[in-house]
């Protein structure tokens, strides 16, 4: 049984709460520094690195924890708690150095063993963290590890400062991943001693990165307070960050227009057209795609030829280019441009023989075929379909879309709107028969992607489960030989869409208002902002 953490409807419950002990009496002062007020997105879900799978609870995370290993601005692997580390000849054994005097923003020491517990953690089966097999899968143990023998998971500390990892199978992108949110280092004393509530209370909220939580109100704001025990606090210029919790995007406009935040990520798509030439107005591209799950435990969407027929339906141009006003580009592929293939070249351009595995137009003949061939010509025999979304971007005009292009072929679709707070936990809970989703990638190996659909990750929402499929998998897991591995990759691209495991609309753009008062921020194309080195010009 997976347990999740509901922290929004906890942290409804909380009042605004303020760090207490030595931090605060030596972070009072920092606030009195240049506060940055940005939006980024509305309550998040959780902001405990083991659970959170969204990239606005990433996005937080990201200013409050920092990993062995980080990114720079340039997107290259750099030194975060580990100063320096090294890999086996054979690639099976990873040594991290962690930096001398690293503590917590309690004062407290952090030292390797932390991380011996924070990534134990992570395959606890009682904590269920999402990620636990794209992160963890490929060290030696982890099979025992995730059904409870944490011990068996071959991560340890010979000493204070060093941290030994050993993988059942070479994973040349390793680093990617201790550089990864979910891989952040958590204090074991406060985490026993709270349990859930550890990461929703700012007098818990124990962290290690740039900013600490100094105060949360729930549907208002966060605020994260410069952290005086970071090791590089000299060179954060920011006092605090005020991440306020907006889901409306007319609110959030609202407040940029009137100088409140400096920076929001939702932009009413009304506006964009004439933003298109304002300097504050950003589009650039990430890698990952906006897609539907289908739930495939459910009927009549267990039958892949129902999938199919749903899938060829849709127009993808036009929701690109009409529908997302050309801020996105339309899908025929499930792996868009931006993944790295084994050789250093584009998944992309590299996948189904060079050709994209559907049109990008609306294929209503194969659609109906494919129903025919399901049992259901022209839809007839069909039950009403049910969609779920959030009401955000261009969320609600595509389903409003998928109704008119789905009822072309004879299916009835009704569409529920659902809160952000309830949204994903209703989709990873299996509890929808059609939903809106997405996946910006957290490193640029394909397989951070694919494994979505491998039966037992635990991003994989709509439970498609294939043998060939995960195979295809496990051989790029365990092959040391990259042209095999990149076959294996393919292959399994290959037979997910064959089987229309799930349905790909458009690969991302973030677009964004950002004042040209910040200075030295950088956007990612992975959709992180990173604001920790940021200032504000007078």
């Amino acid at each position: 049984m997976k347990k999740r953490i509901f922290s929004v409807l906890l942290a409804a419950m909380m009042t605004v709460t303020m760090m207490s002990g030595t931090v605060m009496t030596v972070a009072a002062e920092e606030t009195e520094g240049k506060e940055l007020s940005v939006q980024v997105g509305p309550n998040p879900e959780t902001i405990d690195p083991a659970l959170n799978s969204a990239v606005d609870g990433g996005n937080m995370i990201l200013h409050a924890f920092e990993c062995l290993l980080t990114y720079d601005q340039d997107g290259n692997i750099a030194p975060g708690q580990a100063e320096t580390w090294e890999t086996s000849e054979d690639g099976l054994t990873w040594t991290f150095h962690l930096r001398d005097g690293l503590k917590w923003s309690d004062g407290s020491d952090l030292t390797a063993n932390d991380f011996v517990y924070s990534w134990k953690r992570v395959c606890d089966p009682n904590v269920a963290a999402p990620y636990a097999e794209t992160v963890l899968g490929m060290v030696e143990g982890y099979d025992a590890a995730i059904e409870g023998d944490l011990d068996a998971l071959a991560v340890t500390a010979p000493d204070d400062k060093t941290l030994e990892v050993k993988l059942s199978s070479p994973c040349t992108y390793f680093d990617g991943l201790a550089a990864f949110a979910t891989l952040s280092p958590v204090q074991q004393a406060t985490v026993e001693a709270n349990g859930d509530a550890w990461a929703i209370e700012p007098s818990t909220y124990v962290c290690n990165g740039p900013f600490y939580i100094s105060e949360w109100v729930p549907s208002s704001h966060i605020i994260m307070t410069k952290n005086p025990y970071y090791w590089n606090a000299d060179a954060i210029k920011l006092g605090s960050i005020k991440w306020n919790l907006i889901e409306d995007s007319n609110a959030a406009y609202s407040a940029y227009q009137n100088g409140e935040v400096l920076m929001i990520k939702d932009v009413p798509t009304e506006e964009i057209p004439s933003l298109k030439e304002n300097e504050e107005f950003h589009v650039e591209p990430i890698i990952g795609t906006y897609y539907i799950s289908y739930n495939t435990q459910v009927e009549p969407l267990d039958n892949a030829l129902v999938r199919k027929a749903l899938t060829l339906a849709i127009d993808r141009e036009h929701v690109a280019n009409t529908l997302m006003q050309g801020t996105y580009t339309a899908a025929p592929n499930f792996m868009g441009p931006g993944w790295q293939d084994t050789d250093g070249s584009d998944f992309y351009s590299n996948a189904n023989n060079g050709e994209p595995y559907m049109s990008t137009t609306a294929d209503i003949d194969g659609a109906l075929a494919a129903l025919e061939e399901a049992g259901y010509p022209n839809g007839e025999g069909l039950p009403v379909l049910h969609y779920i979304t959030n009401d955000a971007g261009y969320h609600k005009v595509v389903a409003e879309y998928l109704q008119q292009a789905w009822k072309e072929i004879g299916v009835t679709l009704e569409v529920e709107i659902v809160e952000w707070s309830s949204f994903t936990p209703m989709r990873r809970n299996g509890e929808f028969e059609i939903a809106r989703n997405g996946w910006v990638g957290d490193y640029k190996d394909p397989s951070n992607q694919l494994e979505l659909m491998y039966s037992t990750n635990g991003n994989n929402d709509g439970k498609f489960s294939s043998e060939a499929f995960d195979a295809a998998i496990d051989t790029s897991r365990t092959t040391t030989d990259a042209a095999e591995r990149s076959a294996a990759l393919h292959e399994a691209e290959d037979i997910m869409m064959e089987e229309s495991a799930c349905c790909p609309l458009a690969y991302y753009n973030d677009f964004w208002l950002q004042s040209s008062k910040i200075e030295g921020m950088w956007h990612s194309p992975t959709g992180y902002w990173y604001f920790m080195y940021a200032d504000i010009a007078e």
